[in-house]
């Protein structure tokens, strides 16, 4: 039950009111003067508030900039018995949601009521999402402990502040839309709109009209104005997934936006100017495409201004186990199930994974895990992994044991050992390159090379 604020010095008109929103499902708070209304607001935080314009000591327009300023959400229904074109669109322009005369019809007062409601209902589950998008794209919500993704960090941090574009590039499923998204929430864009647009997941004759937005009668089917992306974006920050994708006519125009902020809507004549940060990203070599003339040069070097690079996930293993335990926790919170544990041995196996889907494949399989398991202890056959074994297979006959016996754990030191020898060799001794062959991080190499005297 939503509650209600009716500011009026008449005894008669708080009844009437009163009784009115009521029957429409309100709660009625009342006060007879402005003064006495403000301590109310201030106290009860009412989700509405409806004030006479012409009272004793302080007026309608001057509770509406005080309620305004105690919460720019609240709308403010403003009564006058003394209404003029000039007051109204003075409320208007001080930020009052509807301005009444009195007197009214009750039924039209209770249609202002229910629309202003609806506004307040909206306004709350817009900060509400914004707030959750803000959360979503914390650096707690990207797990990033490794040294490569600490790099990234520090140059979002750095970055943030700028208005530079942004080049993100990396692999499908790296998180390149998490990095923008938390470059845009710690710049001085953050309260603005943060708009993406996926554009290989929209044909070129229906990228501009979703880039530029149109006029009604554009095209068959142009019903009515829309407005595009960068409108939407305006004074925040848009980003364009998969920039390689898009057209070269597309481009051109792209690039106009991008040098003097101009456009036009498609089927428009009218100049739109907008102030918006682009960031894009792309999974592509640009650099391929521009030398063969598939990208322009000049929007290339216009939109990498910042790049950066995210890794994929089997190049930084040492993040696995930290996103598996976050995405475990996650699942398990939202289907209402008991904390889960994931057991060593799978573990291992999940860090020894390629993960050619990257921290999306990692996601949507725990996920899956999670979701279908009845125990509360995720092992290996938990997860469904590729049926690929990245050693090599040996026939019986290759294999001799002498008649003494031989100890398993020593022919598994050997290959160990002789794995590691391998690859030192491959990797010309560096101790990194030798490490990523293996598919173990640099300071589990340097123990077992110690530990064997190799």
């Amino acid at each position: 039950m939503e509650q209600v604020l009716v500011i009026d010095d008449e005894e008669k008109m708080h009844r009437i009111l009163q009784l009115s929103l009521e029957g429409v499902g309100c709660r009625v708070l009342t006060a007879s003067s402005g003064l006495e209304g403000l301590e109310l607001a201030r106290t009860r935080l009412p989700a509405l508030v409806i004030t006479d314009m012409k009272m004793p000591g302080m007026s309608g327009m001057e509770v509406l900039q005080e309620v305004k300023a105690l919460d720019e959400q609240i709308p403010v229904i403003i009564m006058t018995a003394y209404g003029t074109v000039e007051t109204a669109v003075e409320a208007m322009k001080a930020g009052a949601f509807d301005y009444i005369l009195k007197p009214f019809d009750i039924a039209e007062m209770e249609v202002i009521v229910k629309k202003a409601l609806r506004y307040r209902q909206l306004a709350r589950e817009n900060e509400q999402l914004r707030s959750e998008l803000h959360s979503r794209y914390q650096f707690d919500n990207i797990i990033g402990r490794s040294a490569p993704m600490q790099k990234i960090f520090d140059l979002i941090t750095r970055i943030a502040p700028t208005k530079s574009s942004v080049l993100i590039r990396g692999e499908s499923g790296t998180g390149k839309e998490l990095i923008a998204g938390a470059v845009h929430y710690r710049s001085d864009r953050a309260s603005a709109p943060f708009i993406k647009l996926n554009c290989g997941a929209i044909p070129g004759t229906l990228l501009e009209s979703e880039l530029f937005g149109y006029e009604k009668g554009a095209f068959t089917g142009a019903h009515r104005q829309k407005p595009g992306r960068f409108e939407m974006a305006n004074g925040g920050t848009l980003f364009l997934d998969e920039i390689g994708d898009m057209e070269s006519a597309l481009q051109v125009k792209l690039l106009r936006v991008l040098q003097s902020g101009e456009f036009e809507h498609l089927g428009g004549t009218r100049t739109i100017q907008v102030d918006v940060r682009l960031m894009t990203a792309t999974n592509t070599n640009l650099e391929k495409k521009v030398e063969e003339g598939t990208f322009r040069e000049d929007l290339y070097y216009r939109i990498n201004v910042v790049p950066i690079e995210v890794p994929p996930l089997r190049k930084r293993r040492d993040d696995i186990p930290a996103l598996v335990q976050y995405f475990v926790n996650k699942y398990a919170e939202e289907t209402h199930q008991r904390p889960k544990t994931v057991t060593p041995d799978a573990l291992d196996v999940l860090v020894h994974y390629d993960f050619p889907g990257n921290v999306r494949e990692l996601q949507n399989m725990i996920e899956r895990a999670v979701v279908l398991s009845r125990s509360d202890t995720l092992t290996p056959r938990s997860f469904s992994l590729p049926d690929k074994s990245p050693w090599p297979s040996f026939a019986v006959d290759d294999v001799s044991i002498p008649s003494e016996g031989i100890s398993l754990t020593q022919v598994v030191e050997e290959m160990e050992k002789a794995y590691l020898k391998k690859a030192l060799i491959q990797g010309k001794g560096v101790q990194t390159r030798a490490a990523e062959l293996l598919q173990i991080t640099r300071k589990i190499l340097r123990y077992k090379v110690e530990k064997y005297g190799i």
